[in-house]
């Protein structure tokens, strides 16, 4: 008697595959539940210290700046569309719209743009307190590492703001 008939199946009962695909599934579970594996997160790993955290926002459109962001205001602060904790408004600058102009003498001067369109048009930078990990230099909020670059976004009861980081500084 074989073991695998004409027809693919264990003893003439249980198909191969069926069996591949249980043994498949199996390993998967074996993997998931039995298999020890990092945590995969990178927070509470370090001390927690002082941050402060300079976020650019280029381009808001906007007619009362002032009246948005104030110095002292809590706001949610989010990391690579993840939720990372809240955070304090220490200080805002706004930037009006400049254009360069070019003078005779090959130099090129800033001056405010006056063109209509960019009336409201308005750059930030928005300084943030708070508290974070200190990883390897480095520095968790939540679960995502700031570095300079990285896509943030400001969150208060009137506003969704959209920028990138430009400076962390620890302890300050």
């Amino acid at each position: 008697m074989a073991w695998i008939d004409s027809n693919g199946r264990l003893g003439g009962k249980i198909s191969v595959l069926d069996l591949a695909a249980l043994g498949v599934v199996l390993l998967v579970a074996v993997g998931i539940f039995l298999v020890p594996g990092g945590s995969g997160s990178v927070a509470q790993v370090g001390p927690s210290r002082a941050v402060e955290i300079d976020m650019i926002v280029r381009g808001l459109s906007i007619a009362r700046p002032t009246e948005l962001v104030r110095p002292g205001d809590q706001a949610s602060f989010i990391v690579r569309n993840q939720p990372s904790g809240n955070v304090t408004v220490k200080t805002l600058t706004i930037f009006s719209p400049q254009v360069e102009v070019p003078q005779p003498d090959g130099s090129v001067k800033f001056v405010e743009d006056t063109r209509a369109q960019s009336r409201y048009l308005r750059d930030m930078m928005i300084t943030l307190t708070g508290t974070a990990q200190v990883v390897d230099g480095g520095v968790v909020v939540g679960n995502s590492k700031i570095k300079v670059g990285v896509p943030v976004e400001l969150e208060g009861a009137q506003y969704n703001l959209r920028g990138s980081v430009m400076d962390v500084r620890v302890g300050a």
